[in-house]
């Protein structure tokens, strides 16, 4: 079944410590928005690719699809002050799929074997997201004071990309947007509504470049692939 990919791409480099946007810094020699974004552009499931940008960078990414001749992306939207405004930026366009994703730009390890996992889940129950297990022992904590260790094996680390039915995060969106709230993700604002969100299993190596470390995980799990051929 086919869908559509909203990335928002508005952010910044704070974290990164970089003074313009991290998915603009490049991961061996090519930005890492544009390993994200060809993932879904070799995805033949995946139909089009909405992304929410940063106005004053939208010739610097024309020129970049069209360098890396990317053709799956249809729209550049304006995003917002937060990822919630950026992704609803572009949920209300006209045509979209059935099922729609929302995927971090920063995420471009991806397997399209989990995309597909999680289309075929959303298209059944409405909602899926990508996680993994929890590696390490979870404590809650008040202040610097451990009050309590959290029993992992219920954990679950939430990734991208999270699917699902294109009217059903449409009305979570709406609800939010007149409740005046700000989510953390796709995800809490569907749990908000009701409905119940499934987990579909991803992969570790699926981390989301986020601090300088980062790009040096990236590099070797780049490395890595290419051995593996």
């Amino acid at each position: 079944m086919q869908y559509d990919v909203i990335i928002p791409a508005a952010g910044s480099g704070k974290r990164m410590g970089a003074d313009r946007n991290k998915l603009l810094l490049e991961l061996s020699g090519k930005p890492v928005l544009i390993h994200t974004l060809e993932v879904f552009e070799k995805d033949d499931a995946c139909r089009r690719i909405l992304l929410a940008i940063k106005e004053e960078e939208r010739q610097e990414l024309e020129s970049l699809l069209h360098h890396y001749a990317i053709t799956k992306v249809t729209k550049l939207l304006t995003g917002g002050s937060e990822r919630q405004y950026s992704v609803k930026s572009c949920l209300f366009e006209s045509d979209l799929s059935e099922l729609v994703l929302v995927h971090d730009g920063a995420r471009p390890f991806i397997h399209t074997e989990t995309i597909h996992k999680l289309v075929q889940q959303a298209r059944v129950s409405g909602a899926a997201v990508a996680g993994v297990k929890v590696k390490d022992t979870l404590k809650r904590v008040e202040g610097s004071t451990i009050v309590e260790t959290v029993d992992r094996e219920s954990m679950v680390a939430i990734q991208t990309p999270q699917a699902f039915q294109t009217k059903l995060l449409q009305k979570a969106h709406e609800v939010a947007a007149a409740d005046h709230f700000l989510g953390t993700d796709e995800s809490m604002l569907v749990e908000r509504i009701g409905t119940a969100v499934s987990v579909v299993e991803a992969s570790y190596d699926n981390i989301k470049l986020t601090t300088p470390e980062d790009l040096l995980f990236g590099e070797a799990i780049l490395r890595y692939r290419a051995q593996e051929g």
